[in-house]
């Protein structure tokens, strides 16, 4: 009987204070053969307090749970989802006929450089949950943190400087995305949670993995449930990275199934930070990344901004 594959999840203290330089390699590449296999792995001893997710989440929970004529106040028309309020209904995973059942807000970079205004909006606060900005920014940054470190790792993983993407992300047009999967309350629906899809951005962070429902799919074309334990945060390769690396790391097809029976009747929460880089920066096929086996994919470059209002008009936000 065969084991049930797993994805793997690694203590990023190896990396960041690391005993000896030794298993500092052996994190860089245990991570970067996770990613080249998976497309995922879990990030433990990351170093956000849990007070800091609990109390974000306190704040997300009570926002989703004002009035719908409340929450769509916040819905910014025309902006394509970029900040405030998406209601339910909306979002649509690409090729999918069905909308996913679920609502969000997207948080965005709050100090940014101007010459970015045009493409980075403010960010839009709601004035009925008090430490909402507060919250909301505390965790933004935190992760923001944690995945430059998780980029340095892989940046040493294919042979390019530490610090590779530390100028190319400094400004990222970045998002944290709380989420309200709503009770189900019907059943046999074609609609799941969140659709079949791969991430745009550069690697994705998410909070809240530990609820069930995340199934991530295997090189053999099968669903592979990834609950993590509740200090794992789950990390993945989006689509940009994916470009930018010739398919080095897969950004790996994932999607939210709906639970069985009760289950399905109780509200889920999970907050995704989706980190970009620059809006100008040029995604181009890196050349250590191309070889005889291994031949480049993409002929053209595309600025990050163009590749992501491209993505954004396919999953109906634009």
């Amino acid at each position: 009987m065969s084991e049930q594959p797993y994805i793997p999840t690694l203590d990023i203290r190896r990396f960041t204070h690391p005993s000896n330089d030794t298993d500092r390699d052996a994190f860089v590449a245990e991570l970067g053969a996770a990613y080249r296999e998976w497309g995922f792995a879990g990030i433990r001893n990351h170093g956000i307090p849990q007070a800091l997710i609990d109390g974000a989440y306190d704040a997300f929970v009570a926002f989703f749970a004002l009035p719908e004529e409340v929450k769509k106040r916040y819905h910014v028309p025309g902006g394509g989802g970029a900040r405030g309020y998406t209601p339910f209904g909306v979002e649509t995973a690409k090729d999918s006929k069905h909308f996913d059942l679920k609502e969000f807000w997207h948080v965005g970079r709050e100090v940014r450089d101007e010459k970015y205004a045009d493409v980075m909006p403010a960010n839009v606060w709601p004035a009925e949950v008090a430490d909402f900005r507060e919250k909301a920014l505390s965790l933004y940054d935190a992760l923001d943190d944690l995945g430059s470190r998780v980029l340095s790792a892989l940046a040493l993983h294919i042979d390019l400087p530490e610090n590779y993407f530390a100028d190319k992300t400094d400004n990222g047009n970045s998002i944290l995305r709380p989420i309200h999967y709503p009770p189900i309350t019907a059943d046999d629906i074609p609609n799941v949670r969140a659709g079949a899809h791969e991430d745009i951005n550069l690697i994705t962070l998410l909070v809240g993995a530990s609820a069930a429902g995340l199934e991530v799919k295997s090189k053999k074309g099968e669903g592979v449930p990834f609950t993590s334990d509740a200090d794992t945060i789950v990390v993945n390769i989006g689509d940009m990275l994916q470009r930018l690396t010739n398919h080095v790391y897969p950004s790996t097809t994932h999607r939210v199934v709906n639970p069985p029976g009760e289950q399905a009747r109780k509200p889920r929460y999970s907050t995704p930070f989706f980190l970009h880089p620059n809006p100008d920066f040029v995604i181009d096929v890196l050349p250590n990344c191309v070889s005889a086996d291994n031949p480049s994919r993409y002929p053209e470059s595309i600025t990050a901004q163009g590749y992501l209002e491209e993505r954004l008009r396919e999953i109906k936000l634009k």
